[in-house]
Protein backbone atom coordinates (compact mmCIF):
# COMPACT_ATOMS: atom_id res chain seq x y z
CA UNK A 1 0.00 0.00 0.00
CA UNK A 2 1.56 3.22 -0.88
CA UNK A 3 2.40 5.88 1.72
CA UNK A 4 -0.37 8.69 2.19
CA UNK A 5 1.17 12.08 2.45
CA UNK A 6 -0.21 15.16 4.47
CA UNK A 7 0.05 18.60 2.68
CA UNK A 8 3.42 19.45 3.81
CA UNK A 9 4.94 16.47 1.74
CA UNK A 10 5.66 14.43 4.77
CA UNK A 11 5.18 10.21 4.66
CA UNK A 12 1.81 9.33 6.71
CA UNK A 13 3.24 7.31 9.30
CA UNK A 14 0.13 4.90 9.53
CA UNK A 15 1.42 2.67 6.27
CA UNK A 16 5.25 2.40 7.83
CA UNK A 17 6.32 -0.77 9.34
CA UNK A 18 6.43 -0.39 13.59
CA UNK A 19 10.09 0.08 13.70
CA UNK A 20 10.77 3.07 11.23
CA UNK A 21 7.45 4.39 12.40
CA UNK A 22 8.86 4.73 15.85
CA UNK A 23 11.80 5.54 14.10
CA UNK A 24 9.73 8.66 12.21
CA UNK A 25 7.88 9.60 15.06
CA UNK A 26 10.37 10.03 17.30
CA UNK A 27 12.73 11.93 14.85
CA UNK A 28 9.70 14.41 13.45
CA UNK A 29 9.04 15.33 17.49
CA UNK A 30 12.46 16.03 17.80
CA UNK A 31 12.70 18.24 14.69
CA UNK A 32 9.04 19.80 16.31
CA UNK A 33 10.14 20.92 19.29
CA UNK A 34 14.41 21.50 18.76
CA UNK A 35 15.64 21.14 14.54
CA UNK A 36 19.07 22.39 16.30
CA UNK A 37 19.21 19.48 18.34
CA UNK A 38 18.54 17.08 15.55
CA UNK A 39 20.86 18.77 13.55
CA UNK A 40 23.46 18.24 16.31
CA UNK A 41 22.59 14.61 15.94
CA UNK A 42 23.10 13.90 12.87
CA UNK A 43 26.10 15.75 12.45
CA UNK A 44 27.35 13.33 15.10
CA UNK A 45 25.79 10.60 13.12
CA UNK A 46 27.66 11.36 9.64
CA UNK A 47 31.13 12.12 11.93
CA UNK A 48 30.78 8.38 13.42
CA UNK A 49 30.38 6.64 10.14
CA UNK A 50 33.78 8.54 8.87
CA UNK A 51 34.73 7.35 11.70
CA UNK A 52 34.36 3.74 11.65
CA UNK A 53 35.77 4.16 7.50
CA UNK A 54 38.52 5.43 8.67
CA UNK A 55 39.07 2.92 10.98
CA UNK A 56 39.19 0.25 8.56
CA UNK A 57 42.50 -1.75 7.55
CA UNK A 58 41.66 -0.18 3.99
CA UNK A 59 41.76 3.49 4.76
CA UNK A 60 45.21 3.71 5.47
CA UNK A 61 48.31 3.51 3.20
CA UNK A 62 50.23 0.96 5.33
CA UNK A 63 46.80 -1.28 5.61
CA UNK A 64 47.13 -0.95 9.70
CA UNK A 65 44.02 0.49 11.16
CA UNK A 66 44.94 3.92 12.24
CA UNK A 67 44.55 4.85 16.49
CA UNK A 68 40.99 5.62 17.49
CA UNK A 69 41.69 9.26 18.55
CA UNK A 70 43.31 10.13 14.59
CA UNK A 71 40.51 8.47 12.81
CA UNK A 72 37.98 10.58 15.41
CA UNK A 73 39.68 13.86 14.44
CA UNK A 74 39.91 13.55 10.85
CA UNK A 75 36.50 12.30 10.83
CA UNK A 76 35.54 15.27 12.39
CA UNK A 77 37.81 17.41 10.52
CA UNK A 78 36.02 16.34 7.29
CA UNK A 79 33.00 16.81 7.96
CA UNK A 80 33.15 20.31 9.88
CA UNK A 81 35.29 21.12 6.87
CA UNK A 82 38.23 22.33 8.95
CA UNK A 83 41.26 20.99 7.30
CA UNK A 84 43.40 20.24 10.95
CA UNK A 85 44.91 17.28 10.85
CA UNK A 86 47.29 14.63 12.97
CA UNK A 87 48.46 12.63 9.76
CA UNK A 88 49.46 14.04 6.29
CA UNK A 89 46.30 12.91 4.28
CA UNK A 90 48.45 12.63 1.07
CA UNK A 91 50.84 10.16 2.39
CA UNK A 92 49.27 8.18 5.38
CA UNK A 93 45.65 7.63 3.92
CA UNK A 94 44.98 5.51 1.14
CA UNK A 95 42.81 6.01 -1.77
CA UNK A 96 39.32 4.25 -0.50
CA UNK A 97 40.57 6.77 2.99
CA UNK A 98 41.23 9.86 0.96
CA UNK A 99 37.67 9.26 -0.60
CA UNK A 100 36.33 9.00 2.61
CA UNK A 101 37.58 12.46 3.72
CA UNK A 102 36.38 13.68 0.68
CA UNK A 103 32.93 12.73 1.03
CA UNK A 104 33.03 14.08 4.50
CA UNK A 105 34.23 17.21 3.19
CA UNK A 106 31.01 17.50 0.56
CA UNK A 107 28.97 16.84 3.40
CA UNK A 108 29.77 18.89 5.98
CA UNK A 109 29.99 21.76 2.99
CA UNK A 110 27.12 21.64 1.67
CA UNK A 111 25.10 21.11 5.34
CA UNK A 112 24.07 17.53 6.88
CA UNK A 113 20.51 19.35 6.55
CA UNK A 114 20.61 20.90 3.15
CA UNK A 115 21.28 17.36 2.18
CA UNK A 116 18.75 15.46 3.76
CA UNK A 117 16.18 17.58 2.19
CA UNK A 118 17.96 17.84 -1.28
CA UNK A 119 17.33 13.98 -1.10
CA UNK A 120 14.11 14.63 0.18
CA UNK A 121 13.22 16.40 -2.80
CA UNK A 122 14.59 14.21 -5.16
CA UNK A 123 12.48 11.70 -3.53
CA UNK A 124 9.09 13.28 -3.29
CA UNK A 125 9.49 16.40 -5.97
CA UNK A 126 8.97 18.41 -2.94
CA UNK A 127 10.08 19.48 0.69
CA UNK A 128 7.79 18.97 3.28
CA UNK A 129 7.96 21.25 6.59
CA UNK A 130 9.97 18.86 8.44
CA UNK A 131 12.66 18.77 6.02
CA UNK A 132 12.32 22.83 5.60
CA UNK A 133 12.66 23.11 9.35
CA UNK A 134 15.40 21.01 9.94
CA UNK A 135 17.13 22.97 6.70
CA UNK A 136 16.53 26.68 7.83
CA UNK A 137 18.36 25.28 10.99
CA UNK A 138 21.18 25.22 9.10
CA UNK A 139 21.16 27.36 6.48
CA UNK A 140 20.35 30.45 9.13
CA UNK A 141 17.08 30.75 6.50
CA UNK A 142 14.06 32.19 8.52
CA UNK A 143 11.16 31.92 6.04
CA UNK A 144 10.53 28.63 5.38
CA UNK A 145 8.95 29.17 1.85
CA UNK A 146 12.58 30.21 0.96
CA UNK A 147 14.35 26.86 1.56
CA UNK A 148 13.59 25.53 -1.83
CA UNK A 149 15.30 28.56 -3.78
CA UNK A 150 18.17 28.29 -1.08
CA UNK A 151 19.01 24.68 -1.69
CA UNK A 152 18.72 25.31 -5.80
CA UNK A 153 21.40 28.08 -4.95
CA UNK A 154 23.78 25.51 -3.00
CA UNK A 155 23.36 22.70 -5.85
CA UNK A 156 24.03 24.55 -8.22
CA UNK A 157 26.97 26.68 -6.45
CA UNK A 158 28.44 24.05 -5.85
CA UNK A 159 28.20 22.02 -8.73
CA UNK A 160 29.08 25.31 -10.85
CA UNK A 161 31.92 26.21 -8.77
CA UNK A 162 33.23 22.77 -7.94
CA UNK A 163 33.44 21.56 -11.66
CA UNK A 164 34.84 25.21 -13.42
CA UNK A 165 37.40 24.79 -10.09
CA UNK A 166 38.04 21.29 -11.37
CA UNK A 167 38.24 22.10 -15.16
CA UNK A 168 41.41 24.72 -14.24
CA UNK A 169 43.24 22.56 -11.79
CA UNK A 170 43.43 20.05 -13.81
CA UNK A 171 45.29 20.50 -16.71
CA UNK A 172 47.77 22.39 -14.20
CA UNK A 173 48.40 19.33 -12.51
CA UNK A 174 49.36 17.73 -15.52
CA UNK A 175 51.54 20.17 -16.65
CA UNK A 176 53.22 19.98 -13.21
CA UNK A 177 53.99 16.32 -14.51
CA UNK A 178 51.15 14.67 -13.42
CA UNK A 179 49.41 11.18 -14.89
CA UNK A 180 45.81 12.09 -16.06
CA UNK A 181 44.86 10.13 -12.90
CA UNK A 182 46.43 11.52 -10.49
CA UNK A 183 45.77 14.80 -11.81
CA UNK A 184 41.97 14.47 -12.01
CA UNK A 185 41.79 12.56 -8.74
CA UNK A 186 44.16 15.52 -6.68
CA UNK A 187 42.19 18.76 -9.11
CA UNK A 188 38.55 17.29 -8.13
CA UNK A 189 39.84 16.69 -4.14
CA UNK A 190 41.25 20.17 -4.49
CA UNK A 191 38.35 21.94 -6.10
CA UNK A 192 35.76 20.44 -3.26
CA UNK A 193 38.64 21.44 -0.49
CA UNK A 194 38.42 25.11 -2.01
CA UNK A 195 35.18 25.69 -2.49
CA UNK A 196 34.41 24.20 0.87
CA UNK A 197 36.57 25.79 2.70
CA UNK A 198 37.72 22.45 4.26
CA UNK A 199 41.66 22.92 4.04
CA UNK A 200 42.80 19.65 3.41
CA UNK A 201 45.33 19.04 0.79
CA UNK A 202 46.03 15.35 -1.07
CA UNK A 203 49.10 16.81 -2.89
CA UNK A 204 52.36 14.74 -1.79
CA UNK A 205 54.79 17.92 -0.45
CA UNK A 206 51.64 20.07 -0.05
CA UNK A 207 51.31 23.21 -1.66
CA UNK A 208 54.64 24.91 -0.34
CA UNK A 209 56.08 24.22 -4.07
CA UNK A 210 53.14 26.23 -5.62
CA UNK A 211 53.87 29.35 -3.93
CA UNK A 212 54.40 30.81 -6.67
CA UNK A 213 51.70 29.85 -8.90
CA UNK A 214 48.94 32.38 -10.29
CA UNK A 215 47.47 29.30 -11.87
CA UNK A 216 46.63 27.32 -8.49
CA UNK A 217 46.84 30.62 -6.41
CA UNK A 218 43.90 32.33 -8.12
CA UNK A 219 41.77 29.35 -7.88
CA UNK A 220 42.35 29.49 -4.20
CA UNK A 221 42.08 32.97 -3.70
CA UNK A 222 38.25 33.39 -5.74
CA UNK A 223 37.25 29.62 -4.99
CA UNK A 224 37.74 30.72 -1.46
CA UNK A 225 35.55 33.72 -1.46
CA UNK A 226 33.11 32.33 -2.85
CA UNK A 227 32.56 29.45 -0.58
CA UNK A 228 32.94 31.96 2.14
CA UNK A 229 30.46 34.35 1.03
CA UNK A 230 27.26 32.06 1.93
CA UNK A 231 24.44 30.64 0.00
CA UNK A 232 22.40 33.14 1.29
CA UNK A 233 24.37 35.99 -0.21
CA UNK A 234 24.74 33.82 -3.67
CA UNK A 235 21.15 33.51 -3.80
CA UNK A 236 20.44 36.85 -3.32
CA UNK A 237 23.56 38.65 -5.74
CA UNK A 238 22.71 36.12 -8.53
CA UNK A 239 18.96 37.18 -8.41
CA UNK A 240 19.46 41.10 -8.43
CA UNK A 241 23.15 41.28 -9.10
CA UNK A 242 22.02 43.89 -12.00
CA UNK A 243 20.58 45.98 -9.24
CA UNK A 244 22.88 45.93 -5.72
CA UNK A 245 21.22 48.83 -4.26
CA UNK A 246 18.29 45.87 -4.00
CA UNK A 247 20.06 43.68 -2.33
CA UNK A 248 18.99 42.35 1.01
CA UNK A 249 20.70 43.75 4.19
CA UNK A 250 22.01 40.36 5.45
CA UNK A 251 24.23 40.45 1.52
CA UNK A 252 25.16 44.18 1.72
CA UNK A 253 26.58 43.94 4.73
CA UNK A 254 28.16 40.67 3.91
CA UNK A 255 29.99 41.42 1.01
CA UNK A 256 31.25 44.65 2.21
CA UNK A 257 32.71 43.74 5.38
CA UNK A 258 34.44 40.42 4.09
CA UNK A 259 35.68 42.47 0.98
CA UNK A 260 37.32 45.29 3.62
CA UNK A 261 38.69 42.18 5.86
CA UNK A 262 40.04 40.34 2.56
CA UNK A 263 41.70 43.75 1.34
CA UNK A 264 43.53 44.95 4.92
CA UNK A 265 44.20 41.28 5.72
CA UNK A 266 46.03 41.07 2.56
CA UNK A 267 48.20 44.16 2.54
CA UNK A 268 49.11 43.83 6.40
CA UNK A 269 50.39 40.38 6.11
CA UNK A 270 52.13 41.40 2.99
CA UNK A 271 53.65 44.25 4.49
CA UNK A 272 54.18 41.70 8.14
CA UNK A 273 56.06 38.89 6.07
CA UNK A 274 57.52 40.62 3.07
CA UNK A 275 61.19 40.70 4.42
CA UNK A 276 60.48 37.20 6.72
CA UNK A 277 63.47 35.15 5.34
CA UNK A 278 61.27 32.37 6.13
CA UNK A 279 58.45 32.86 4.25
CA UNK A 280 58.03 36.06 2.00
CA UNK A 281 61.46 37.32 2.18
CA UNK A 282 63.31 34.47 -0.11
CA UNK A 283 60.47 34.98 -3.00
CA UNK A 284 60.28 37.82 -5.94
CA UNK A 285 58.01 40.91 -6.03
CA UNK A 286 54.89 38.93 -8.37
CA UNK A 287 55.47 35.73 -5.68
CA UNK A 288 55.01 37.93 -3.01
CA UNK A 289 52.21 39.67 -3.83
CA UNK A 290 50.16 36.37 -4.74
CA UNK A 291 51.44 35.05 -1.65
CA UNK A 292 49.72 37.91 -0.05
CA UNK A 293 46.36 37.39 -1.73
CA UNK A 294 46.66 33.88 -0.50
CA UNK A 295 47.21 34.41 3.18
CA UNK A 296 45.00 37.65 3.13
CA UNK A 297 42.13 35.15 1.73
CA UNK A 298 42.28 31.88 3.49
CA UNK A 299 42.69 32.94 7.47
CA UNK A 300 38.90 33.56 7.46
CA UNK A 301 37.78 30.33 5.84
CA UNK A 302 39.12 27.54 3.67
CA UNK A 303 43.29 27.25 5.83
CA UNK A 304 45.18 26.77 2.60
CA UNK A 305 48.72 28.00 2.78
CA UNK A 306 51.26 27.79 0.27
CA UNK A 307 54.09 29.02 3.14
CA UNK A 308 55.10 27.39 6.22
CA UNK A 309 52.65 29.03 8.79
CA UNK A 310 54.86 28.12 11.85
CA UNK A 311 57.67 30.64 10.51
CA UNK A 312 55.74 33.55 10.13
CA UNK A 313 56.14 36.41 12.46
CA UNK A 314 54.00 36.46 15.59
CA UNK A 315 52.23 39.99 14.46
CA UNK A 316 51.02 37.92 11.29
CA UNK A 317 49.56 35.15 13.75
CA UNK A 318 48.05 37.54 16.15
CA UNK A 319 46.63 39.15 12.91
CA UNK A 320 45.59 35.50 11.82
CA UNK A 321 43.73 34.29 15.20
CA UNK A 322 41.58 37.87 14.24
CA UNK A 323 40.71 36.72 10.95
CA UNK A 324 40.27 33.04 12.24
CA UNK A 325 37.42 33.99 14.79
CA UNK A 326 35.60 36.23 12.81
CA UNK A 327 35.59 34.07 9.33
CA UNK A 328 32.69 33.90 6.75
CA UNK A 329 29.44 34.40 5.65
CA UNK A 330 26.60 33.05 7.37
CA UNK A 331 25.22 29.44 5.76
CA UNK A 332 28.41 29.25 3.91
CA UNK A 333 31.22 26.64 4.04
CA UNK A 334 33.48 28.90 6.69
CA UNK A 335 33.51 29.41 10.32
CA UNK A 336 33.94 31.41 13.34
CA UNK A 337 31.45 34.05 14.38
CA UNK A 338 30.67 35.41 11.40
CA UNK A 339 31.09 38.79 9.30
CA UNK A 340 27.68 39.66 9.67
CA UNK A 341 27.89 39.34 13.11
CA UNK A 342 31.08 41.63 13.54
CA UNK A 343 29.43 44.25 11.06
CA UNK A 344 26.76 44.17 13.94
CA UNK A 345 28.92 44.57 16.91
CA UNK A 346 31.07 47.60 14.41
CA UNK A 347 27.69 49.06 13.89
CA UNK A 348 26.32 49.27 16.91
CA UNK A 349 29.05 50.74 18.51
CA UNK A 350 28.99 53.60 15.95
CA UNK A 351 25.01 53.92 17.09
CA UNK A 352 25.77 54.18 20.41
CA UNK A 353 28.90 56.93 19.85
CA UNK A 354 27.13 58.89 17.93
CA UNK A 355 24.24 58.90 20.93
CA UNK A 356 21.69 57.57 18.04
CA UNK A 357 18.72 55.65 19.13
CA UNK A 358 18.62 52.88 16.37
CA UNK A 359 21.43 50.88 14.98
CA UNK A 360 20.72 52.04 10.84
CA UNK A 361 22.29 50.71 7.83
CA UNK A 362 21.66 51.07 3.89
CA UNK A 363 18.24 52.59 5.27
CA UNK A 364 17.49 50.01 7.33
CA UNK A 365 16.98 49.69 11.13
CA UNK A 366 18.57 46.43 12.90
CA UNK A 367 16.65 45.62 15.65
CA UNK A 368 17.92 45.12 19.08
CA UNK A 369 17.33 41.25 18.83
CA UNK A 370 19.76 41.11 16.45
CA UNK A 371 22.54 43.12 18.23
CA UNK A 372 21.52 40.27 21.14
CA UNK A 373 22.58 37.87 18.96
CA UNK A 374 25.57 39.30 17.58
CA UNK A 375 26.82 39.69 21.26
CA UNK A 376 25.78 36.23 22.31
CA UNK A 377 27.62 34.66 19.37
CA UNK A 378 30.46 36.60 20.00
CA UNK A 379 31.08 36.20 23.83
CA UNK A 380 29.57 32.19 23.47
CA UNK A 381 32.29 31.61 20.85
CA UNK A 382 35.22 33.18 23.20
CA UNK A 383 33.99 31.78 25.85
CA UNK A 384 35.12 28.22 24.11
CA UNK A 385 37.78 29.65 22.82
CA UNK A 386 39.01 30.29 26.24
CA UNK A 387 38.07 27.28 27.88
CA UNK A 388 39.88 24.91 25.56
CA UNK A 389 43.27 27.18 25.28
CA UNK A 390 43.03 26.81 29.00
CA UNK A 391 42.67 23.03 28.65
CA UNK A 392 45.49 22.73 26.41
CA UNK A 393 48.05 25.31 28.13
CA UNK A 394 46.96 22.63 31.21
CA UNK A 395 47.69 19.59 28.78
CA UNK A 396 50.90 20.77 27.19
CA UNK A 397 54.25 22.86 27.64
CA UNK A 398 53.58 24.24 24.62
CA UNK A 399 53.65 28.31 24.45
CA UNK A 400 50.28 30.34 24.65
CA UNK A 401 50.58 31.69 21.40
CA UNK A 402 51.21 28.69 18.99
CA UNK A 403 48.12 26.83 21.65
CA UNK A 404 45.59 30.14 20.72
CA UNK A 405 46.16 30.03 17.26
CA UNK A 406 45.39 26.13 17.17
CA UNK A 407 42.55 26.43 19.20
CA UNK A 408 41.00 29.64 17.42
CA UNK A 409 41.70 27.75 13.85
CA UNK A 410 39.83 24.38 15.25
CA UNK A 411 37.16 26.35 16.34
CA UNK A 412 36.88 29.12 13.50
CA UNK A 413 37.09 25.43 11.00
CA UNK A 414 39.84 27.07 9.03
CA UNK A 415 42.94 24.37 9.75
CA UNK A 416 45.76 26.89 9.29
CA UNK A 417 48.20 25.27 11.80
CA UNK A 418 51.84 26.40 13.57
CA UNK A 419 52.22 22.70 13.13
CA UNK A 420 51.89 21.26 16.46
CA UNK A 421 48.25 19.52 16.20
CA UNK A 422 50.16 16.13 15.20
CA UNK A 423 52.58 15.84 18.06
CA UNK A 424 49.36 17.00 20.47
CA UNK A 425 48.81 14.33 23.36
CA UNK A 426 45.63 12.35 22.78
CA UNK A 427 43.64 14.49 24.90
CA UNK A 428 44.32 17.69 23.73
CA UNK A 429 43.12 16.41 20.38
CA UNK A 430 40.00 15.08 21.50
CA UNK A 431 39.33 18.93 23.41
CA UNK A 432 40.22 20.26 19.50
CA UNK A 433 37.71 17.60 17.56
CA UNK A 434 35.10 19.08 20.20
CA UNK A 435 35.63 22.52 19.47
CA UNK A 436 35.81 21.97 15.77
CA UNK A 437 31.97 19.97 16.14
CA UNK A 438 31.18 23.31 18.03
CA UNK A 439 32.20 25.31 15.80
CA UNK A 440 31.07 24.06 12.62
CA UNK A 441 27.15 23.42 13.90
CA UNK A 442 27.38 27.24 15.31
CA UNK A 443 27.57 28.99 18.81
CA UNK A 444 23.98 29.23 18.63
CA UNK A 445 23.30 26.05 17.52
CA UNK A 446 25.17 24.32 20.23
CA UNK A 447 23.43 26.54 22.89
CA UNK A 448 19.55 26.23 21.74
CA UNK A 449 20.04 22.20 21.15
CA UNK A 450 21.48 22.37 24.96
CA UNK A 451 18.46 24.42 25.71
CA UNK A 452 15.55 22.48 28.05
CA UNK A 453 13.02 24.97 27.06
CA UNK A 454 12.36 28.47 25.45
CA UNK A 455 11.45 30.58 28.45
CA UNK A 456 8.05 32.53 27.94
CA UNK A 457 6.96 35.60 30.37
CA UNK A 458 3.34 37.28 30.76
CA UNK A 459 5.30 40.06 33.15
CA UNK A 460 7.82 42.37 32.17
CA UNK A 461 9.60 43.52 34.78
CA UNK A 462 10.57 47.97 34.92
CA UNK A 463 13.31 48.83 32.87
CA UNK A 464 16.19 50.13 34.78
CA UNK A 465 19.89 51.13 33.02
CA UNK A 466 22.89 49.95 35.17
CA UNK A 467 26.10 51.96 34.54
CA UNK A 468 28.30 50.42 31.89
CA UNK A 469 31.69 51.57 31.36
Amino acid sequence: MPAARDEGGVVATESLPGAIRVSRDWLDRIARNSPARLALLVFAGIIAVETVLLSLPAATASGERAPFVDALFTATSAVCVTGLVTVDTATYWSGFGQAVILVGIQIGGLGVMTLASILGLAVSRRIGLTQRMLTAVETKTTRLGEVGSLIRAVIIASLVVEGILTLVLVPRFLVHGETIGQAVWHGLFMALSIFNNAGFVVIDGGLTQFVGDWWLGLPIVIGTFIGAIGFPVILNVSRLWRTPGKWSLHAKLTVLTSALLAAGSTVAIGLFEWTNPDTFGRLTFGDKILASLVHGMTPRSSGLSTVDVGQMREATWFLTDALMFVGGGSASTAGGIKVSTLAVLVLAIVAEARGDRDIEAYGRRIGSSTVRLAVSVAFIGSTLVGVATLLLLMLTDLRLDVILFEVISAFATCGLSTGITPELPDGAKYVLTGLMFAGRTGTMTVAAALALRERRRVIRMPNERPIIG
